[in-house]
């Protein structure tokens, strides 16, 4: 069998790219809320997106829940095809913040990229399989990278990687249950935020260590 051939560090500049794109995606999905034109499972015939009774997939649907054409659906179908985009292009290099190359590595890789592939097709029609099929992967990749930061001594990563990691399993958790399933929209919205943050100091921590790095080549020239 072939081995997996991880990927080389990329130039510094590169990795702030996914910092951008989350940036953008945060905007983008803004606007969608704003131009949704209402209904909730809640109270269908609510005006405009609720913080607190909307799920963020509400605005990916062709129509709102109130039944009229979802207007809002092209900028929030934007929104999460460059916020995967964005962690696609983080993740893929992300094995290089780590300076040992193991299969906890390449499990990580992997399971990562395909979690992130999978959440695009969220507008597909078939959100709860994709949501059960990226959420497995996802596990597997969170768990993998935190061995990987608890062995690269990130601790600090690593504990608030983990916080975020338990409110997604409390998230999943009210989702297959349906235990508490009115506070699921503000749960859905809180784990998404600390992941976004979470996923930000990543990719900072990442390129600090690439450009120190690149300072350490130049110096030695």
């Amino acid at each position: 069998m072939k081995k997996v051939s991880l990927p080389a560090a990329p130039k510094p500049f590169v990795v702030l790219l996914p910092l951008l794109g989350m940036v953008l995606f945060v905007v983008l999905y803004v606007l969608a809320a704003i131009n949704y034109p209402g209904g909730s499972w809640l109270v269908r015939e609510q005006e405009g997106f609720s913080f607190w009774n909307n799920y963020l997939c509400d605005l990916l649907d062709l129509n709102a829940i109130n039944g009229e054409l979802n207007t809002a659906r092209f900028l929030a179908r934007a929104s999460l095809g460059v916020l995967c985009a964005s962690l696609i292009l983080l993740w893929y290099y992300l094995p290089a913040l780590f300076l040992k190359k193991n299969t906890n590595l390449i499990v990580m890789w992997l399971a990562g990229l395909l979690a992130l592939v999978t959440t695009m097709f969220l507008a597909a029609g078939t959100h709860d399989i994709i949501v059960r099929i990226a959420g497995l992967f996802a596990v597997v990749a969170f768990i993998s990278c935190f061995i990987e930061l608890y062995k690269a001594n990130y601790l600090s990563l690593l504990f608030w990687g983990i916080v975020c990691l338990l409110i997604f399993l409390v998230n999943y958790y009210i989702y297959e249950t349906g235990i508490f399933i009115r506070s699921l929209p503000v749960v859905q919205k809180v784990t998404f935020i600390c992941f976004i943050i979470w996923f930000s100091f990543l990719d900072i921590s990442f390129y600090k260590y690439l450009k120190h790095n690149q300072n350490n080549i130049q110096v030695s020239h």
